[in-house]
C-alpha cells in the first residue's frame, strides 16, 4: 500500500496489503474468503452472486463496494452496482463472507446498515442481467453459430426468463443466474439439424433430440430436475 495512506489503513499495511488482511480478519471472525488481486489497493471476491470488489478511496479511510456480473463474452463488460460503502473494515470483512455464503438481502441490509441494496434487487426482480444476456448473445458475432438456437429458445415463454451462458458450443440456460448449480440444462445443435441435449448433472448422458421435440424436452426435463 503507497506510503501516504498508511495512516488510513494500519490493519491493511500491517498484514501486507488488502488481500492478506482481509482472508486474515475473516479467519479469525470464523469465516472464509478467497480475495483474488485485481489492481493495486483493490481486491476482487468470486462470489455465486457476482464478483464483489473492495476499493479502498485515497483521500478518506473509505472502502468502497461494488457487485459485478460479467457479460456474455470478454468484451462485453456485463453489470456493476455501488452497493454501498464503511470505514469499518471488521464489517467489511464480516460482509463479504456474509454475502459470499448467500445470506438473504433483507438480513444483510438489516445487519449492515452501510448496504445500499435497493437497486441491485430492483434489478434482479426486473431481470435486467438475463435480459440483457440474451441480447449480448443473440448480437455477438463470435456467437453467430449458436444464434438460431437462442433465437428457438428464446422464443419459448418460459426458457427466456433462464439465463443463458454458451459453454464449448453448447447453449446453457439456468433458473438462477448467481447458481451453477441451479436447475438447468445444455443443448448442442448437430449439423443435421438436430439437437443434443443433457440435464445439468455432471456425468449425465447426452440425448439426440428432433427439432420439433426441443422445446417440449427441455421443459421436461427442467420440471424433472
Amino acid at each position: 500500500m503507497n506510503s501516504d495512506r498508511k495512516d488510513l489503513y494500519p490493519e491493511v499495511t500491517a498484514a501486507g496489503g488488502l488481500v492478506s488482511a482481509m482472508k486474515e480478519a475473516a479467519k479469525l471472525r470464523g469465516g472464509e474468503i478467497w480475495p483474488v488481486p485485481s489492481a493495486i489497493d483493490a481486491i476482487t471476491i468470486e462470489t455465486a452472486r457476482g464478483l464483489v470488489s473492495v476499493v479502498p478511496a485515497t483521500v478518506e479511510r473509505l472502502f468502497r463496494v461494488r457487485v459485478h456480473i460479467p457479460g456474455s463474452t470478454g468484451d462485453i463488460p456485463g453489470f456493476s452496482w455501488e452497493i454501498g460503502s464503511t470505514d469499518n473494515f471488521g464489517l467489511l470483512v464480516e460482509m463479504v463472507a456474509a454475502w459470499r455464503e448467500r445470506v438473504p438481502f433483507d438480513e444483510l441490509a438489516a445487519r449492515f446498515t452501510f448496504l445500499e441494496l435497493d437497486e441491485f434487487a430492483r434489478a434482479l426482480r426486473r431481470g435486467e442481467p438475463t435480459s440483457s444476456q440474451w441480447a449480448d448473445l443473440l448480437s455477438a458475432e463470435f456467437h453467430r453459430r449458436q444464434w438460431d438456437l437462442l433465437r428457438r429458445l428464446h422464443a419459448d415463454e418460459t426458457l427466456r426468463h433462464m439465463f443463458p451462458t454458451i459453454s464449448h458450443g453448447a447453449v446453457r440456460l439456468r433458473v438462477d443466474l448467481f447458481d451453477g448449480a441451479s436447475r438447468q440444462v445444455l443443448v448442442y445443435e448437430l449439423d443435421g439439424g438436430s439437437y443434443e441435449a443433457r440435464v445439468g448433472v455432471p456425468g449425465a448422458s447426452w440425448v439426440e433430440v428432433p427439432p420439433g421435440d426441443l422445446i417440449a424436452y427441455l421443459r421436461a426435463a427442467l420440471n424433472e430436475q
